[in-house]
Formats: C-alpha cells, structure tokens, sequence
C-alpha cells in the first residue's frame, strides 16, 4: 500500500518554486535590490547595442564580443528575473513543466556561451597588444562571426542534454523546488531516479567550459604581460595594461560569484540553503548589471557618446 504523503510526479504538469526558503518574510525586501540591479542590465545592456550599432566608430573586434556579451546578458537576466521577481511581489510560485526545462536551458546556455565570450575578447586583446600592426587583418569580420558562431553552437550543444535527461527523470517524492528559478541540479535531485548520468556531466560541462575557458583565458594573459613587460617606459606598460582593465573586472565578476555557487551547491552541505540562493543569485544578477557598467565608465568611446546622447536630450 502506497504512503498517501507520496504523489505521483512521473510526468509533473507543474513545479513549485519556493524562492528563498527561511527568508519568505523578507522577499519583498530582497525583490527591491534585485529588480533596481534588472533594471540596470536592462538599461545598460541595451544602451550599449544602441551606441554601438549608432557609432559607425565602434564598429570593431571588440565591441562586436561586447554587444555578444550585452545579449546573453539580457537573456540570462530576462530568463529568470521576471518570474523570480512573480515569486517575491505576488506569491506566483507555480512553473509550468516545459517552462521550468526551458528557463534551465536558457540560463546554462548563455552562461556557457557568455564565458566563452570571455575567451574572445581575451584573444582581441592579445592580438591588440601582441601583434597591434596586425590586428585588423587578423581580427577581420568574417573571424569575428566565425568566432561568434563557434560561441553559440559550443552552448547550444553542450547545455541540450541538461532537460534532455531532466525530461526522462521521473519524479515520485515531490515538484517543489528550493530556489528561485529551475537550476539545473536543484531540478534533478528531486527525481527518484540514479541521476549520476545528469551529475557527471553537469561536472563535466563545467570543467569543460569553464575550466578550458578560464585555462585560455589565463595564457592569453600570461603572453600579454610578456608583452607589457618588454615596453620601454612604466607610462607605456601602465597605458597599454590599462586597455585589459575592463575585460578583467568582468571576468572576475562572472567566474567568482560563479565557482563559489558552483562549489557550495557541490561541496558545501554545511552552507545554509537561503546563503547559497542568495549567492547562486549575486551570480545571476550582478554580471549583467556590472558589465555595461564598466565597459560605459572605462571606454572612453562608449562614455563620450553616452554622454552626448544625455547632453542632447537635456538640450
């Protein structure tokens, strides 16, 4: 005889998604930081594709890899905060299904392909420092796409089989989900299945991903310095260092936030539920907020025309 607390969820119509458990009494509160911090991507990231489509000036290499960037944040934000934020205002915790594998999908998929823009815009600026005679002969446009292509067909491919085995599951114990959007580990683990294939290759798109990622990365750097160091003046070493600043902060505020979820949700039992969220959602939240940010305050380019967009509009 079945136990009657256990409901069939083979095939679930619906999830629940319970946002922060132990900090339901707050979720108003902590929805006000978030959509200020949605709002901001939004804006930001759309003013960036606004100035740079506008400026025939910016039409280059690099602010190509940054409209690509400006794009899978708005995807990766605009999939997940509009019902994050129907969770914390209106109680609206049910996802249908498909919706819950679909919003899965998106959210890995433009990660996976944020971090390997990441890589490209290394690359542009190790051809910018490394070889500068030559870097609109190497950087044309047709490398540009190939390279934008090769991006999106590496996260498309590599995040499908995530709800392709999240679909096959069966889920008998339960459909409530103890996070704010369908992560890709907390859906799985609520199925009564051995789920290690989904598991192990969870591990092993991260460390494919994000581990190659951040190994080029890493090289890149490695040979620009070499390149820096051999300039004649500091003046000259700090100026041309000074043009990396912008890529480094963003690849800090992605990989970090991102490792440290990663590792509390694989490692760390003893992390309390409601810190990880929180943090899984700095990881959601703050890259995309960030990055137009500081491209808009580093790039002279970018700063001058936003400002003269500002300037005509007051006049």
């Amino acid at each position: 005889m079945s136990d009657s607390n256990t409901t069939d969820f083979t095939n679930p119509s619906t999830f629940i998604l319970l946002g922060i458990p132990g900090l339901e009494a707050a979720h108003v509160w902590i929805s006000i930081p978030f959509f200020t911090m949605y709002a901001i991507a939004i804006f930001g990231n759309f003013a960036i594709l606004f100035i740079v489509k506008r400026e025939p000036s910016l039409h280059g290499p690099m602010y190509y890899f940054l409209c690509m960037l400006a794009i899978t944040d708005l995807v990766v934000s605009t999939s997940t905060l509009p019902k994050m934020l129907s969770i914390f205002w209106f109680s609206s915790r049910e996802i249908d299904f498909s919706a819950c594998l679909t919003q899965m999908y998106f959210f890995h998929c433009f990660s996976a392909m944020e971090s390997g823009i990441f890589v490209a815009m290394a690359f542009d600026r190790y051809v910018a420092i490394c070889n500068p005679l030559r870097h609109s002969t190497i950087l044309t446009n047709p490398l540009v796409a190939k390279i934008g292509l090769a991006v999106v067909l590496r996260g498309i491919m590599l995040i499908l089989p995530h709800p392709v085995l999240a679909r096959r599951w069966p889920y008998c114990r339960t459909n409530i989900i103890s996070h704010t959007y369908c992560e890709h580990m907390a859906v799985v683990n609520l199925a009564c299945a051995d789920i290690r294939i989904s598991s192990y290759y969870g591990l092993f798109v991260v460390f494919s991903v994000i581990g190659l990622d951040v190994f080029f990365i890493v090289v890149s750097y490695i040979q620009i310095l070499r390149a820096i160091s051999i300039l004649p003046t500091k003046d000259a070493q700090l100026k041309t260092f000074g043009t990396c600043i912008s890529h480094l902060c963003v690849i800090l505020a992605f990989y970090i936030p991102g490792l440290f979820s990663f590792l509390t949700h694989r490692f760390g039992h003893n992390v309390p539920l409601h810190f990880h969220i929180l943090i899984a959602n700095v990881y959601l939240l703050v890259p995309p907020m960030l990055n137009p940010i500081i491209y808009g305050v580093r790039t002279k380019q970018i700063r001058d025309r936003l400002l003269q967009l500002f300037t005509h509009k007051g006049t």
